[in-house]
């Protein structure tokens, strides 16, 4: 007998399948997570009403549902009688593949954008539920004890102090963390990276000209600002740059809305505070929300959710200096623009060389979902854009 599991009465009109948790032909206990689904407000674990074997998923991640929204069938199914020889409290031995994992949605999107098999966790919380630490722990034991790092073991350790004095400093959590997903993403992401330079002498002039009548710090409009809306116009014409792969690098996922990660330096390391929604922002609210961002990663006081949902990030190092960097991408995203130092140079006419303001931009995208060509385009798109600030503005 078909077993029809729906959506309960979850107290909102409707959510989003951000995880699945079983797979068809797994053996389900009553009350295990089938799946979770996010609201505008909270995440929430749906459980299965009964005991059974999954015959169909109805739903796939990011499908939108609501109250009696079919989500699995499940095939009813006989317990094995025991054994003669069964002790008398019968323990029941479970296959790996149908352990129960304890686990927030937090928790479970964090491991599924760094591609980690949550079973392959053991757990500190109650009832063995995995928590944020243990998955800090785990990214981090399992980046630094690969074979790899193994084989050159005797380079890192070695007594250094053989030749002079050594200081040694622990790297602050933050550092430890982005060092360990920095590693994950370059090892895992077919990178390409793409190098332009872009004429931004009349887009200079009219942000010096516009800023001139603000008085208001936060509300003058940055350089930043205008790359972020080129960014914006460009994922809208290019959406795969603005998608997903999945785990098993079957289904890409495209998605509608667009929020960009800035990267931002602060003293216990680099952050990547997102803007959310830019699409429907203008340069001077972009502009602002930069300023406030960036202001609050570098006093600590960012919120977690601060840090959530980008699509696209902007690493720009045009006030350290620099000509070019090849920037790593932020998994599970498509793509990261690196920003370099502008400058002024010569640029032939036809006639004569006149100084034009150059600014070098480079473009890194995960070769599994772009080729070479969309990349060349993209990047020539937004080349364009800022090149011609009226374009922009429409």
């Amino acid at each position: 007998m078909d077993i029809v599991i729906k959506i309960p009465d979850i107290g909102i009109e409707k959510a989003e399948v951000i995880d699945i948790l079983v797979h068809v032909n797994d053996i389900v206990e009553k009350e295990q997570s089938l799946l979770v689904i996010e609201g505008d407000k909270a995440s929430m674990e749906i459980p299965s009403t009964h005991h059974g074997k999954v015959k169909e998923i109805k739903v796939k991640v990011t499908d939108i549902v609501h109250q009696d929204s079919i989500i699995i069938i499940l095939e009813t199914i006989d317990d094995p009688l025991p054994e003669l020889n069964d002790t008398p409290n019968h323990t029941k031995v479970i296959d790996t593949h149908d352990v129960i994992i304890h686990a927030s949605p937090l928790v479970r999107r964090l491991a599924r954008a760094s591609n980690i098999d949550l079973r392959n966790i053991n757990g500190r919380g109650r009832k063995n539920r995995i928590l944020k630490d243990d998955l800090d722990n785990y990214l981090e034991n399992n980046l630094n004890n690969n074979n790899l790092s193994k084989k050159y073991d005797h380079v890192y350790n070695f007594d250094f102090s053989r030749f002079g004095e050594v200081e040694e400093i622990q790297l602050s959590k933050i550092k430890k963390r982005s060092g360990s997903l920095l590693c994950l993403n370059w090892s895992t992401i077919p990178h390409v990276t793409q190098f332009d330079e872009v004429d931004i002498t009349d887009l200079e002039a009219f942000r010096i000209k516009y800023n001139d009548r603000i008085t208001v710090k936060e509300k003058k409009i940055t350089l930043l600002a205008f790359i972020v809306k080129s960014i914006t116009k460009g994922l809208e014409k290019f959406p795969y740059l603005n998608s997903t792969i999945s785990h098993n690098q079957e289904v890409i996922f495209l998605k509608k809305y667009i929020n960009i990660g800035i990267a931002v330096d602060t003293i216990h390391g680099l952050l990547v505070p997102v803007i959310k929604d830019v699409k429907n922002k203008n340069l001077s609210d972009i502009a602002c929300e930069i300023y406030h961002i960036s202001k609050y990663a570098r006093l600590g006081k960012l919120k977690f959710s601060d840090l959530q949902g980008g699509c696209f990030t902007i690493s720009s190092l045009g006030s350290i200096g620099g000509t070019a960097f090849s920037p790593i991408i932020n998994a599970a995203e498509a793509a990261i623009l690196g920003v370099s130092k502008f400058s002024y140079k010569p640029i032939w006419n036809g006639s004569e060389f006149i100084p034009r303001l150059i600014l070098p931009i480079a473009l890194s995208y995960d070769h599994r979902i772009i080729d070479g060509a969309e990349g060349a385009k993209f990047i020539s798109y937004i080349n364009t854009l800022l090149s011609d600030v009226r374009l922009l503005l429409v």
